[in-house]
Protein backbone atom coordinates (compact mmCIF):
# COMPACT_ATOMS: atom_id res chain seq x y z
CA UNK A 1 0.00 0.00 0.00
CA UNK A 2 1.18 3.52 -0.83
CA UNK A 3 1.44 6.22 1.85
CA UNK A 4 2.78 9.65 2.68
CA UNK A 5 4.97 9.84 5.78
CA UNK A 6 5.47 13.11 7.64
CA UNK A 7 8.42 12.38 9.92
CA UNK A 8 8.21 15.78 11.53
CA UNK A 9 10.19 17.63 14.14
CA UNK A 10 7.12 18.01 16.35
CA UNK A 11 4.82 15.21 15.15
CA UNK A 12 4.76 12.13 12.93
CA UNK A 13 1.83 11.12 10.73
CA UNK A 14 1.03 8.68 7.94
CA UNK A 15 -1.63 9.22 5.28
CA UNK A 16 -3.16 6.95 2.67
CA UNK A 17 -5.61 7.58 -0.17
CA UNK A 18 -9.14 6.36 0.39
CA UNK A 19 -11.10 6.88 -2.85
CA UNK A 20 -10.85 10.65 -3.41
CA UNK A 21 -9.96 11.57 0.17
CA UNK A 22 -6.83 11.42 2.31
CA UNK A 23 -7.12 9.24 5.40
CA UNK A 24 -4.70 9.60 8.31
CA UNK A 25 -3.83 6.44 10.21
CA UNK A 26 -4.01 6.23 14.00
CA UNK A 27 -0.41 6.25 15.23
CA UNK A 28 -0.65 7.25 18.91
CA UNK A 29 -3.62 5.53 20.48
CA UNK A 30 -6.62 6.87 18.58
CA UNK A 31 -4.73 10.00 17.47
CA UNK A 32 -3.45 10.67 13.95
CA UNK A 33 -0.39 12.65 15.08
CA UNK A 34 2.30 11.18 17.29
CA UNK A 35 4.65 13.53 19.18
CA UNK A 36 8.21 13.09 17.92
CA UNK A 37 9.72 11.80 21.12
CA UNK A 38 11.36 8.60 22.34
CA UNK A 39 12.21 7.29 25.81
CA UNK A 40 14.16 4.13 26.62
CA UNK A 41 15.28 2.59 29.91
CA UNK A 42 18.81 2.76 28.48
CA UNK A 43 20.11 4.30 25.27
CA UNK A 44 21.71 1.05 24.10
CA UNK A 45 18.29 -0.62 24.30
CA UNK A 46 17.16 1.54 21.36
CA UNK A 47 19.64 -0.22 19.10
CA UNK A 48 18.56 -3.56 20.52
CA UNK A 49 14.89 -2.84 19.81
CA UNK A 50 15.68 -1.90 16.20
CA UNK A 51 17.40 -5.24 15.72
CA UNK A 52 14.52 -7.17 17.28
CA UNK A 53 12.03 -5.48 14.92
CA UNK A 54 14.00 -6.41 11.77
CA UNK A 55 12.84 -9.59 10.03
CA UNK A 56 15.28 -12.48 9.98
CA UNK A 57 17.52 -12.38 6.96
CA UNK A 58 20.39 -10.53 5.34
CA UNK A 59 19.31 -7.06 6.51
CA UNK A 60 19.09 -8.12 10.15
CA UNK A 61 22.39 -10.00 9.99
CA UNK A 62 24.14 -6.94 8.53
CA UNK A 63 22.62 -4.71 11.23
CA UNK A 64 23.70 -7.03 14.06
CA UNK A 65 27.22 -7.19 12.63
CA UNK A 66 27.46 -3.38 12.41
CA UNK A 67 26.17 -2.92 15.99
CA UNK A 68 27.99 -5.66 17.88
CA UNK A 69 29.45 -3.21 20.40
CA UNK A 70 26.13 -1.48 21.15
CA UNK A 71 24.26 -4.78 21.39
CA UNK A 72 26.82 -6.07 23.86
CA UNK A 73 26.32 -2.93 25.96
CA UNK A 74 22.55 -3.45 25.75
CA UNK A 75 22.97 -6.87 27.39
CA UNK A 76 24.97 -5.25 30.21
CA UNK A 77 22.24 -2.59 30.65
CA UNK A 78 19.68 -5.37 30.97
CA UNK A 79 21.79 -7.07 33.62
CA UNK A 80 22.22 -3.81 35.54
CA UNK A 81 18.47 -3.12 35.45
CA UNK A 82 17.53 -6.67 36.30
CA UNK A 83 15.73 -7.20 32.99
CA UNK A 84 15.22 -10.53 31.29
CA UNK A 85 17.13 -11.25 28.06
CA UNK A 86 15.71 -9.47 25.04
CA UNK A 87 12.95 -11.24 23.15
CA UNK A 88 9.95 -10.22 21.01
CA UNK A 89 6.82 -9.57 23.04
CA UNK A 90 8.69 -8.76 26.27
CA UNK A 91 7.71 -5.99 28.67
CA UNK A 92 8.39 -2.65 26.93
CA UNK A 93 11.78 -1.02 27.46
CA UNK A 94 11.26 1.70 24.83
CA UNK A 95 8.37 4.13 24.35
CA UNK A 96 7.53 6.65 21.64
CA UNK A 97 5.03 9.46 21.27
CA UNK A 98 2.94 10.55 24.23
CA UNK A 99 4.13 7.57 26.27
CA UNK A 100 7.69 8.83 25.91
CA UNK A 101 6.74 12.16 27.50
CA UNK A 102 4.85 10.42 30.29
CA UNK A 103 7.83 8.26 31.23
CA UNK A 104 10.26 11.19 31.01
CA UNK A 105 8.11 13.46 33.18
CA UNK A 106 7.65 10.68 35.74
CA UNK A 107 11.38 10.00 36.09
CA UNK A 108 13.53 12.42 34.06
CA UNK A 109 16.87 11.51 35.63
CA UNK A 110 16.53 7.84 34.66
CA UNK A 111 16.52 6.39 31.19
CA UNK A 112 17.22 8.16 27.90
CA UNK A 113 14.83 10.73 26.43
CA UNK A 114 15.02 12.53 23.09
CA UNK A 115 12.55 15.01 21.65
CA UNK A 116 12.51 16.10 18.02
CA UNK A 117 15.37 13.89 16.78
CA UNK A 118 14.81 15.26 13.29
CA UNK A 119 16.43 18.48 14.54
CA UNK A 120 19.76 16.65 14.81
CA UNK A 121 19.76 15.27 11.28
CA UNK A 122 22.48 16.80 9.15
CA UNK A 123 24.47 18.08 12.14
CA UNK A 124 28.15 18.48 11.29
CA UNK A 125 31.17 17.11 13.11
CA UNK A 126 29.45 14.01 14.51
CA UNK A 127 31.53 10.90 15.10
CA UNK A 128 30.45 7.73 13.24
CA UNK A 129 29.05 6.14 16.41
CA UNK A 130 26.79 9.16 16.95
CA UNK A 131 25.63 8.95 13.34
CA UNK A 132 24.74 5.30 13.88
CA UNK A 133 22.91 6.14 17.09
CA UNK A 134 20.77 8.85 15.44
CA UNK A 135 20.09 6.38 12.63
CA UNK A 136 18.82 3.89 15.23
CA UNK A 137 16.61 6.51 16.94
CA UNK A 138 14.98 7.45 13.64
CA UNK A 139 14.61 3.79 12.68
CA UNK A 140 13.02 2.87 16.02
CA UNK A 141 10.47 5.66 15.64
CA UNK A 142 9.72 4.81 12.00
CA UNK A 143 9.31 1.12 12.82
CA UNK A 144 6.84 1.97 15.58
CA UNK A 145 4.84 4.51 13.54
CA UNK A 146 4.63 2.20 10.52
CA UNK A 147 3.55 -0.76 12.67
CA UNK A 148 0.86 1.28 14.39
CA UNK A 149 -0.40 2.66 11.08
CA UNK A 150 -0.55 -0.82 9.55
CA UNK A 151 -2.48 -2.09 12.57
CA UNK A 152 -4.90 0.83 12.26
CA UNK A 153 -5.37 0.43 8.51
CA UNK A 154 -5.19 -3.38 8.40
CA UNK A 155 -2.88 -2.96 5.40
CA UNK A 156 0.85 -3.42 4.79
CA UNK A 157 2.61 -0.19 3.80
CA UNK A 158 5.22 -0.77 1.09
CA UNK A 159 5.80 2.53 -0.78
CA UNK A 160 6.19 5.96 0.77
CA UNK A 161 7.06 9.59 0.13
CA UNK A 162 8.72 11.22 3.12
CA UNK A 163 8.74 14.96 3.70
CA UNK A 164 11.99 16.87 3.97
CA UNK A 165 12.83 20.51 4.66
CA UNK A 166 14.62 22.60 2.08
CA UNK A 167 17.70 22.46 4.29
CA UNK A 168 18.17 20.32 7.39
CA UNK A 169 20.95 22.43 8.90
CA UNK A 170 22.46 24.99 6.52
CA UNK A 171 20.81 28.25 5.49
CA UNK A 172 21.61 28.36 1.78
CA UNK A 173 20.79 25.63 -0.68
CA UNK A 174 23.88 26.55 -2.71
CA UNK A 175 26.20 26.29 0.29
CA UNK A 176 28.40 23.18 0.13
CA UNK A 177 28.05 22.60 3.88
CA UNK A 178 24.28 22.71 3.61
CA UNK A 179 24.31 20.21 0.74
CA UNK A 180 26.54 17.85 2.71
CA UNK A 181 24.15 18.11 5.67
CA UNK A 182 21.21 17.41 3.39
CA UNK A 183 22.86 14.31 1.91
CA UNK A 184 23.69 13.01 5.37
CA UNK A 185 20.13 13.53 6.62
CA UNK A 186 18.53 11.94 3.54
CA UNK A 187 20.87 8.96 3.88
CA UNK A 188 19.79 8.42 7.51
CA UNK A 189 16.09 8.76 6.66
CA UNK A 190 16.39 6.39 3.70
CA UNK A 191 18.20 3.74 5.74
CA UNK A 192 15.69 4.08 8.56
CA UNK A 193 12.72 3.79 6.20
CA UNK A 194 14.15 0.66 4.55
CA UNK A 195 14.79 -0.92 7.95
CA UNK A 196 11.24 -0.01 8.94
CA UNK A 197 10.07 -2.17 6.03
CA UNK A 198 9.37 0.22 3.17
CA UNK A 199 10.32 -1.24 -0.21
CA UNK A 200 10.37 2.09 -2.08
CA UNK A 201 11.23 5.49 -0.59
CA UNK A 202 11.09 8.91 -2.22
CA UNK A 203 11.25 12.45 -0.79
CA UNK A 204 9.39 15.69 -1.38
CA UNK A 205 10.00 19.18 -0.02
CA UNK A 206 7.62 19.87 2.84
CA UNK A 207 6.47 23.32 1.63
CA UNK A 208 5.73 21.84 -1.79
CA UNK A 209 3.78 18.99 -0.19
CA UNK A 210 1.79 21.52 1.84
CA UNK A 211 1.14 23.44 -1.37
CA UNK A 212 -0.15 20.33 -3.14
CA UNK A 213 -2.64 19.85 -0.35
CA UNK A 214 -3.75 23.47 -0.64
CA UNK A 215 -4.00 23.23 -4.44
CA UNK A 216 -6.90 20.78 -4.25
CA UNK A 217 -9.17 23.65 -3.21
CA UNK A 218 -8.16 26.08 -5.97
CA UNK A 219 -10.60 26.73 -8.82
CA UNK A 220 -8.33 29.01 -10.88
CA UNK A 221 -4.63 29.43 -11.64
CA UNK A 222 -2.63 31.23 -8.94
CA UNK A 223 0.97 31.90 -7.95
CA UNK A 224 1.14 30.93 -4.28
CA UNK A 225 3.78 31.57 -1.65
CA UNK A 226 3.69 28.55 0.66
CA UNK A 227 5.06 29.30 4.14
CA UNK A 228 5.60 26.20 6.26
CA UNK A 229 6.71 27.07 9.80
CA UNK A 230 7.42 23.70 11.35
CA UNK A 231 8.97 22.64 14.61
CA UNK A 232 12.55 22.47 13.35
CA UNK A 233 12.64 24.41 10.08
CA UNK A 234 10.89 27.19 8.23
CA UNK A 235 10.49 26.64 4.50
CA UNK A 236 9.00 28.81 1.78
CA UNK A 237 8.17 27.95 -1.81
CA UNK A 238 6.76 29.99 -4.69
CA UNK A 239 4.57 27.66 -6.71
CA UNK A 240 2.24 28.05 -9.69
CA UNK A 241 -0.94 26.14 -8.84
CA UNK A 242 -4.38 25.48 -10.22
CA UNK A 243 -6.72 22.92 -11.72
CA UNK A 244 -4.87 22.87 -15.05
CA UNK A 245 -1.62 21.81 -13.37
CA UNK A 246 -2.95 19.54 -10.62
CA UNK A 247 -2.73 16.23 -12.49
CA UNK A 248 0.83 16.75 -13.81
CA UNK A 249 3.46 14.40 -12.41
CA UNK A 250 6.30 16.70 -13.46
CA UNK A 251 5.85 19.99 -11.59
CA UNK A 252 9.43 21.23 -11.78
CA UNK A 253 8.49 24.18 -14.02
CA UNK A 254 5.85 25.27 -11.52
CA UNK A 255 8.26 25.53 -8.58
CA UNK A 256 9.66 29.01 -9.05
CA UNK A 257 11.84 29.29 -5.94
CA UNK A 258 12.29 27.94 -2.47
CA UNK A 259 14.14 28.98 0.69
CA UNK A 260 14.57 27.28 4.01
CA UNK A 261 16.54 27.32 7.19
CA UNK A 262 16.86 25.36 10.40
CA UNK A 263 14.78 27.74 12.45
CA UNK A 264 11.25 26.96 13.53
CA UNK A 265 8.89 26.42 16.40
CA UNK A 266 11.53 24.78 18.59
CA UNK A 267 13.73 27.86 18.25
CA UNK A 268 10.82 30.05 19.36
CA UNK A 269 10.30 27.80 22.40
CA UNK A 270 14.00 27.99 23.23
CA UNK A 271 14.08 31.78 22.85
CA UNK A 272 11.05 32.11 25.13
CA UNK A 273 12.55 29.77 27.74
CA UNK A 274 15.84 31.69 27.69
CA UNK A 275 14.25 35.13 27.97
CA UNK A 276 11.42 34.46 30.42
CA UNK A 277 12.34 31.31 32.38
CA UNK A 278 16.12 31.31 32.69
CA UNK A 279 16.14 34.43 34.95
CA UNK A 280 14.51 32.19 37.58
CA UNK A 281 17.64 30.04 37.35
CA UNK A 282 20.12 32.91 37.70
CA UNK A 283 20.60 34.23 34.16
CA UNK A 284 20.18 37.87 35.20
CA UNK A 285 21.52 37.54 38.74
CA UNK A 286 24.52 39.57 39.94
CA UNK A 287 27.95 38.14 40.69
CA UNK A 288 29.86 39.11 43.82
CA UNK A 289 32.63 40.42 41.58
CA UNK A 290 30.30 42.91 39.91
CA UNK A 291 30.91 41.31 36.50
CA UNK A 292 27.93 40.30 34.34
CA UNK A 293 26.65 36.74 34.60
CA UNK A 294 28.10 34.50 31.85
CA UNK A 295 25.23 33.34 29.68
CA UNK A 296 26.57 30.35 27.72
CA UNK A 297 25.62 27.62 30.20
CA UNK A 298 22.10 29.04 30.60
CA UNK A 299 21.63 29.00 26.84
CA UNK A 300 23.05 25.47 26.62
CA UNK A 301 20.45 24.37 29.17
CA UNK A 302 17.54 25.33 26.92
CA UNK A 303 19.11 24.54 23.52
CA UNK A 304 17.37 21.19 23.33
CA UNK A 305 17.74 20.99 19.54
CA UNK A 306 21.54 21.26 19.67
CA UNK A 307 23.49 18.05 20.34
CA UNK A 308 26.67 19.88 21.33
CA UNK A 309 24.85 22.19 23.75
CA UNK A 310 23.11 19.27 25.45
CA UNK A 311 26.39 17.39 25.81
CA UNK A 312 28.06 20.42 27.36
CA UNK A 313 25.22 21.10 29.78
CA UNK A 314 25.09 17.48 30.97
CA UNK A 315 28.85 17.15 31.39
CA UNK A 316 30.80 16.80 34.64
CA UNK A 317 32.72 19.95 33.68
CA UNK A 318 29.47 21.96 33.71
CA UNK A 319 28.46 20.39 37.03
CA UNK A 320 31.70 21.60 38.64
CA UNK A 321 31.36 25.00 36.97
CA UNK A 322 27.84 25.47 38.34
CA UNK A 323 28.98 24.63 41.84
CA UNK A 324 31.61 27.37 41.60
CA UNK A 325 29.12 29.76 39.99
CA UNK A 326 26.76 29.20 42.92
CA UNK A 327 29.50 30.30 45.32
CA UNK A 328 30.18 33.39 43.21
CA UNK A 329 26.55 34.48 42.84
CA UNK A 330 24.79 36.99 45.11
CA UNK A 331 21.63 34.85 44.77
CA UNK A 332 23.03 31.32 45.11
CA UNK A 333 19.56 29.81 45.47
CA UNK A 334 18.88 30.65 41.81
CA UNK A 335 21.96 28.78 40.62
CA UNK A 336 20.84 25.98 42.91
CA UNK A 337 17.77 25.61 40.71
CA UNK A 338 19.99 25.35 37.63
CA UNK A 339 22.10 22.70 39.37
CA UNK A 340 18.93 20.71 40.07
CA UNK A 341 17.83 21.16 36.46
CA UNK A 342 21.07 19.60 35.31
CA UNK A 343 21.19 16.89 37.97
CA UNK A 344 17.68 15.62 37.25
CA UNK A 345 17.78 16.27 33.48
CA UNK A 346 14.73 18.52 33.62
CA UNK A 347 15.78 20.97 30.90
CA UNK A 348 13.60 19.25 28.28
CA UNK A 349 10.66 19.63 30.67
CA UNK A 350 11.45 23.32 31.08
CA UNK A 351 11.42 23.98 27.33
CA UNK A 352 8.22 21.95 27.04
CA UNK A 353 6.68 24.44 29.48
CA UNK A 354 7.75 27.31 27.23
CA UNK A 355 6.25 25.51 24.23
CA UNK A 356 2.92 25.07 26.01
CA UNK A 357 2.98 28.77 26.95
CA UNK A 358 3.56 29.75 23.31
CA UNK A 359 0.61 27.59 22.24
CA UNK A 360 -1.77 29.05 24.85
CA UNK A 361 -0.65 32.60 24.06
CA UNK A 362 -2.16 32.12 20.61
CA UNK A 363 -5.52 32.60 22.33
CA UNK A 364 -4.78 34.14 25.75
CA UNK A 365 -3.25 37.49 26.76
CA UNK A 366 -1.07 35.83 29.41
CA UNK A 367 -0.32 32.39 30.83
CA UNK A 368 1.30 30.92 33.93
CA UNK A 369 4.06 28.35 33.39
CA UNK A 370 4.11 25.87 36.30
CA UNK A 371 7.61 24.89 37.43
CA UNK A 372 6.79 22.79 40.51
CA UNK A 373 8.96 20.01 39.14
CA UNK A 374 11.93 22.23 40.02
CA UNK A 375 10.69 23.83 43.22
CA UNK A 376 7.38 23.89 45.10
CA UNK A 377 5.09 26.78 44.05
CA UNK A 378 7.59 28.03 41.44
CA UNK A 379 6.00 29.48 38.30
CA UNK A 380 6.44 32.21 35.69
CA UNK A 381 3.87 34.58 34.19
CA UNK A 382 4.31 35.32 30.49
CA UNK A 383 2.32 37.80 28.40
CA UNK A 384 1.84 38.00 24.65
CA UNK A 385 4.10 41.06 24.58
CA UNK A 386 6.85 39.16 26.41
CA UNK A 387 6.49 36.33 23.91
CA UNK A 388 6.82 38.79 21.05
CA UNK A 389 9.93 40.36 22.60
CA UNK A 390 11.50 36.95 23.20
CA UNK A 391 11.02 35.59 19.68
CA UNK A 392 11.74 38.80 17.79
CA UNK A 393 15.12 37.69 16.38
CA UNK A 394 14.18 34.20 15.11
CA UNK A 395 10.90 35.59 13.78
CA UNK A 396 12.80 38.25 11.85
CA UNK A 397 14.82 35.52 10.12
CA UNK A 398 11.64 33.62 9.23
CA UNK A 399 10.17 36.70 7.56
CA UNK A 400 13.44 37.23 5.67
CA UNK A 401 13.07 33.73 4.20
CA UNK A 402 9.64 34.72 2.87
CA UNK A 403 11.00 37.87 1.26
CA UNK A 404 13.92 35.92 -0.26
CA UNK A 405 11.57 33.36 -1.83
CA UNK A 406 9.51 36.12 -3.46
CA UNK A 407 12.63 37.95 -4.66
CA UNK A 408 14.18 34.77 -6.09
CA UNK A 409 11.00 34.00 -8.03
CA UNK A 410 11.00 37.54 -9.45
CA UNK A 411 7.22 37.73 -9.26
CA UNK A 412 4.59 38.69 -6.75
CA UNK A 413 2.37 35.97 -5.25
CA UNK A 414 -1.39 36.12 -5.67
CA UNK A 415 -1.92 34.30 -2.36
CA UNK A 416 0.05 33.35 0.74
CA UNK A 417 -0.69 29.93 2.20
CA UNK A 418 0.57 29.53 5.77
CA UNK A 419 0.87 26.14 7.47
CA UNK A 420 2.76 24.46 10.30
CA UNK A 421 1.94 24.33 13.99
CA UNK A 422 3.71 27.59 14.88
CA UNK A 423 1.83 29.47 12.15
CA UNK A 424 -1.27 29.56 14.36
CA UNK A 425 0.27 32.28 16.53
CA UNK A 426 -1.23 35.74 15.87
CA UNK A 427 2.23 37.24 16.45
CA UNK A 428 3.63 35.21 13.56
CA UNK A 429 0.66 35.93 11.31
CA UNK A 430 1.07 39.66 11.95
CA UNK A 431 4.76 39.40 11.03
CA UNK A 432 3.86 37.63 7.78
CA UNK A 433 1.33 40.34 6.92
CA UNK A 434 3.85 43.12 7.67
CA UNK A 435 6.43 41.47 5.43
CA UNK A 436 4.21 40.72 2.44
CA UNK A 437 1.73 43.59 2.51
CA UNK A 438 -1.89 43.25 1.44
CA UNK A 439 -1.59 39.85 -0.28
CA UNK A 440 -4.44 37.56 0.87
CA UNK A 441 -3.27 35.26 3.68
CA UNK A 442 -4.95 31.85 3.86
CA UNK A 443 -4.73 28.97 6.31
CA UNK A 444 -4.89 25.26 5.82
CA UNK A 445 -4.66 22.35 8.19
CA UNK A 446 -1.69 23.53 10.25
CA UNK A 447 -0.69 19.98 11.18
CA UNK A 448 -2.11 17.88 8.35
CA UNK A 449 -1.35 19.75 5.15
CA UNK A 450 2.16 18.30 4.73
CA UNK A 451 1.16 14.66 5.24
CA UNK A 452 -1.86 15.15 2.95
CA UNK A 453 0.34 16.56 0.19
CA UNK A 454 2.92 13.80 0.64
CA UNK A 455 0.16 11.22 0.33
CA UNK A 456 -1.18 12.83 -2.83
CA UNK A 457 2.31 12.96 -4.37
CA UNK A 458 2.89 9.31 -3.48
CA UNK A 459 -0.28 8.36 -5.33
CA UNK A 460 0.95 10.21 -8.43
CA UNK A 461 4.47 8.80 -8.63
CA UNK A 462 3.80 5.18 -7.64
CA UNK A 463 0.67 4.57 -9.71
Amino acid sequence: MICGFDYGTSNCAIGVANNDTIQLASVDGDKSFMPSALYALGRELITEQVGLALPAGVQREAFVESRRGQLGLARRVRDDLGLAPASPGEDPVMFVGQQAFEHYFADPEEGYFVKSPKSYLGASGLRPEFMQFFEDIVTAMMQTVKHRAEHSLQQTLTHTVIGRPVNFQGSLSTDSGAEQSNRQAISILTTAAKRAGFQEVEFQYEPIAAGLSFERGLTEEKTVLVVDIGGGTSDCAMVRMGPQRRANTDRSADFLSHTGERIGGNDLDIALAAKQLMPLFGLTADLKSGKPMPTKTFLDAVSTNDVGALQRFNSLETQLYLEQLQRDCLQPELIGRLIKLQQYKQNQQLVRGAENAKIHLSEQASVSVPLEFVEAALSAEISQQQLQDAIDRPLERITELMAEAVANADTRPDLVFVTGGSARSPIIREAVARTLGDIPLLDGDHFGSVVSGLTEWAQRIYR
